[in-house]
């Protein structure tokens, strides 16, 4: 493992420093003395067209941002993800989210193993289970098929599913629905448990380890309340309680002895590898849930959504990558601008958990102040990524994207075709929505100024609220339509920002420390929490007096 370039010694950030004191952002200008400036800050990956010409950036901006990446080797530790070196040090492990979406016809050998053949007969194991579900060949312990499916996981076991099925809605099979199970709260639960028949619905596990204390919490609440529920309708006067789990649980796991140990016939297990991170990992076996709602050949799709991006980012030259320079805009915003937020505002309802996704992806990756030789860092990393769907972020929170004291660098994703083209009269709806999208960007770009709003006629003494600097920065992703390929390239895309960004910040973007101590320490408080006093004694002052009152109010 190479060490990471420092890249405050560089000349590129030297000059990115004097660039920001001399540079003026200013989009008007810029756009009106360059005609070309839209054409040149246009480009296209897979299926989507990426508009990045209404970013702070000019020509010398740009070149020294990809002189930064040249240096800090950016490329070179791409090569090394994509060969399967050990990028991951900390874990010593190799980086392999891209493996889970290459063609089989492709090999990859990773100590000593071909993890692209391991791959497809995972997959070729899902796609045989989802097949049988959705076919109603899969029986629940009183014969009737499977109507619902509900996925227990959390963090990377979740977000991913749970988004991809809501952006794919259109593409779930029809009489089929999915629920999601995450939180240790019991009230989700309870609600995603609300209404369900026990016959005819399947429960999916998915922990690698199978000790995740959330989701095993919440697999044996589902497990009796399937138990119970069975019991109630009379459904186990003819099958045992060990038939009916193995006829309505399976899981994603590679702990085999804990899932029998369950109650989960082992075969019904599919496991993923060491080298997939939670948070990467929704096109694995954590997928199962998904292929079952949309079926294996739009799961083949969505995969080769991902691939086109993978291919894109790995081939693709500098100057027309576009993983590469929005990774490196994100730079540009963090370290130069001080921008300590960015925002992802999807014009598509479908992908309206989206940002939410984003947020573990880069938060979980990119939230380090130690490089991965163990240094300290001496400059930012990381951003808060942040969003909600158009138009209902227009109506929150757009007011200080426009005119508040921070800038804050947005995504706007919109699709040409919508799922669903419904009018209002003769008026396209979509086209309504649209308009509002070009109008964001527009007016977050361009502004109004002060002559601007005295011609509208505006009384002199609220001119100043009036007034829209512009110059605030966007990029403006569009497709044809929000297919399973375009979500895996959209998907891909911020991986591969992501990756970006902690090559150059030369963190560790695979591993995640910081999500551990708090667990451990719940862990260690849960017996406080049950009135045990001496754990209680043991307590920091706030926690202790917390704990009390929680004591005192608690009803059983």
């Amino acid at each position: 493992m190479n060490t990471p370039v420092d890249p405050t010694t560089t000349d590129s950030w030297n000059r990115l420093n004097q660039l920001k004191d001399v540079v003026k952002p200013d989009l008007r200008a810029w756009f009106h003395s360059d005609r070309q400036r839209v054409e040149k800050l246009t480009y296209q990956a897979g299926d989507l067209l990426v508009d990045l010409s209404k970013n702070l950036i000019n020509g010398d901006i740009l070149r020294n941002l990809l002189e930064l990446a040249r240096v800090t080797n950016v490329e070179e530790r791409r090569d090394q993800m994509f060969n399967g070196e050990h990028i991951n040090n900390t874990e010593n492990r190799a980086v392999l989210h891209t493996a889970l979406r290459r063609p089989a016809k492709e090999r990859l050998n990773v100590d000593g193993q071909d993890v692209v053949d391991d791959v497809h007969a995972v997959l070729h194991k899902v796609f045989a289970f989802a097949d049988r579900v959705r076919d109603g060949e899969w029986k629940g312990v009183t014969g009737k098929a499977i109507t619902h499916v509900v996925n227990i996981g959390i963090g990377g076991s979740d977000l991913g599913p749970v988004m991809v099925y809501e952006a794919l809605e259109p593409y779930v099979k029809e009489g089929l629905e999915c629920r999601f199970v995450s939180n240790i709260d019991p009230t989700d639960v309870a609600q995603k448990t609300a209404g369900l028949d026990p016959e005819t619905t399947l429960f999916i596990v998915a922990s690698k380890t199978f000790t995740t204390l959330e989701t095993l919490t919440n697999a044996r609440l589902a497990r009796t309340w399937l138990l119970d529920s069975l019991r109630a309708a009379g459904a186990l006067d003819n099958a045992t309680e060990a038939e009916a789990v193995a006829a309505h649980f399976v899981a994603v796991s590679t702990a085999l002895d804990k899932v029998k140990e369950f109650g989960i016939n082992p075969a019904n297990a599919f496991g993923f590898w060491d080298w997939v991170g939670g948070r990467y990992s929704v096109d694995s076996a954590i997928g199962t849930v998904l292929a079952i709602a949309i079926g294996p050949d739009n799961f083949r799709d969505f995969l080769d959504g991902f691939y086109k991006m993978d291919r894109h980012f790995a081939e693709t030259e500098a100057e027309k990558n576009v993983p590469l320079l929005m990774g490196m805009l994100n730079i540009w915003y963090v370290n130069f601008c001080k921008s300590a937020s960015h925002a992802v505002l999807p014009y598509a309802q479908q992908l309206h958990r989206f940002p939410a996704y984003l947020q573990q992806l880069t938060m979980e990756s990119n939230g380090k102040s130690v490089r991965w030789d163990g240094a300290g860092v001496n400059y930012e990393t990381g951003e808060v990524f942040w969003g909600e769907p158009g138009t209902n972020g227009q109506h929150a929170f757009y007011q200080l994207i426009h005119q508040g004291t921070q800038i804050v660098p947005a995504d706007f994703i919109a699709f040409a075709n919508p799922a669903y083209p419904l009018k209002d009269g003769k008026k396209d709806v979509h086209e309504l929505f649209l308009s509002n999208f070009f109008a964001q960007t527009q007016a977050l770009a361009f502004g109004k100024t002060e002559a601007e709003v005295r011609a509208e006629g505006t009384r002199e003494e609220i001119v100043t609220a009036r007034i829209f600097e512009g110059s605030r920065p966007s990029t403006s992703i569009m497709a044809p339509a929000l297919t399973p390929s375009v979500l895996g390239q959209l998907i891909a895309l911020y991986e591969h920002i992501t990756f970006v960004q902690g090559a150059v910040w030369g963190v560790n973007s695979y591993d995640q420390w910081g999500v551990e101590l708090g667990k451990k320490l719940a862990l260690d408080i849960f017996p406080a929490v049950e009135g045990d006093e001496d754990a209680l004694a043991a307590q920091d002052d706030s926690t202790r007096s917390l704990i009390r009152y929680y004591l005192s109010q608690r009803r059983h």
